[in-house]
């Protein structure tokens, strides 16, 4: 079993406290860590990013000129995506990008998180936070 140091809140160690092999004497899985990294981005991501098409972009309902007898290419509006001013083609539109992960590969990423932890010597205990009001 993992045994990691027991401080008081005056930051002065008071004993050492064992836990639990189940949960931080496992062997890190850096797949699943990875996986739950990427899902936590991609759920805070907003995904509101979004350009007009040629039917939104306000203006270009007439033919600009002529069908034939002017030499130049065929064209039917002017806020096509070809023109300067016309509308995106394929351009970003709003989105979700939330998906989630299966319940035990989270706690197995929890698991390996904390016992990733353990193994650098960076956790702290405290056995008691004891405040007499809130502070920021």
């Amino acid at each position: 079993m993992p045994v990691v140091a027991l401080y008081n809140q005056s930051g002065t160690q008071i004993g050492e406290i064992e836990l639990a092999d189940s949960i931080f004497g496992i062997e890190p899985n850096e797949h699943v860590l990875h996986e739950a990294v990427l899902m936590i981005r991609a759920n805070q991501r907003q995904g509101t990013h979004k350009t007009k098409t040629r039917g939104e972009v306000r203006g270009g309902g007439r033919k600009p000129y002529a069908q034939k007898g002017t030499g130049r290419a065929r064209q039917g509006s002017i806020r096509a995506p070809q023109w300067r001013g016309g509308g995106t083609a394929f351009g970003p539109i709003p989105r979700k990008y939330t998906y989630k992960l299966n319940k035990k590969v989270r706690r197995l990423a929890l698991k390996s998180a904390l016992s990733q932890v353990v193994r650098e010597d960076s956790m702290v205990v405290v056995d008691a936070l004891n405040f007499e009001k809130p502070r920021t």
